[in-house]
């Protein structure tokens, strides 16, 4: 960053320049909200490489994906301020946690978007309903780059440490390189002590099944409890994200803002306008 100072004129162009190393401004966020092990293992691992911001739910929200807060209003509470680490609670979404670290926390905009450390994959069609995917669409379509980590694990406790390097180099990557405008990375790893590598896939196809559970209330009549079971659809050829996890890897999907079929776009072009 180049920052110029006036010397009264004694200097040619009137300006003294002078180059100043100042990291990289990270803000993580996630859905499972700021006390979640995931989001500050997430914030401890990246502290080496830049300067942190966390404003995070102040409980868990899952399964928000994109979604904002309209009739309410959104507080937010500082909860930790130290060199190179701020961490924020905010009572809206994922989304609105974005939204507002932009908008009024962030001292300037944010190199990078970080989503997670989320407690379950969000592999397959998952990342539609994720809340820690929302974070990084919500950066994407901020225009920063933007990515996205998940252990398929719900442990309150689980053990993150096999995703500690691969999380450095996929940020670092980023950092370096960027990613091209409306692209973000979803990125998936097994609950294992240690993987083969990593792989870049595609989203694998697949279906939620038996999704609401009837159950008779104590007091009369009967509610419904979401649950169901996950079911692929496809015989996953090449790596699709999910087998690459069921294979020991860590799975890299880009993710792209602009949902177009652009094949059914060219078909219905030819069939229903000619």
């Amino acid at each position: 960053m180049w920052i110029t100072f006036p010397n009264g004129g004694n200097y040619k162009k009137d300006f003294l320049i002078f180059v100043v190393d100042m990291k990289p401004l990270i803000l993580i966020s996630n859905d499972d909200g700021y006390l979640a092990k995931g989001v500050r293992f997430l914030a401890e691992t990246l502290r080496p490489l830049a300067q942190i911001i966390v404003v995070a739910p102040a409980e868990g929200r899952s399964g928000m994906a994109c979604a904002c807060t309209f009739r309410e209003p959104v507080y937010r509470a500082l909860i930790e301020s130290e060199e190179g680490l701020e961490i924020y609670s905010c009572t809206g979404t994922p989304v609105d946690c974005v939204k507002l670290a932009i908008a009024q926390i962030c001292p300037r905009k944010p190199d990078l978007i970080v989503g997670g450390i989320n407690h379950g994959d969000n592999s397959a069609i998952n990342a539609h309903y994720s809340g820690t995917m929302g974070v990084v669409l919500e950066g994407c379509m901020k225009g920063i780059p933007s990515v996205a980590f998940s252990l398929a694990s719900h442990d309150v406790d689980a053990d993150f440490t096999p995703m500690e390097p691969y999380i450095r180099r996929i940020v670092s990557y980023i950092l370096e390189n960027g990613l091209p405008t409306g692209s973000c990375l979803n990125v998936n790893c097994p609950d294992r002590a240690e993987y083969k590598g990593m792989r870049i896939c595609h989203m694998a196809n697949g279906l939620w099944e038996n999704e609401f559970e009837r159950r008779d209330h104590p007091r009369g009549g009967d509610y419904f409890w979401l649950t169901g079971s996950f079911r692929l659809t496809e015989n996953q050829d090449g790596w699709a994200d999910k087998k690459a996890m069921d294979e020991g890897y860590v799975a890299v999907t880009p993710i792209h803002l602009d949902l177009t079929d652009y094949a059914l776009k060219s078909r219905l072009e030819r069939e229903l306008c000619e």
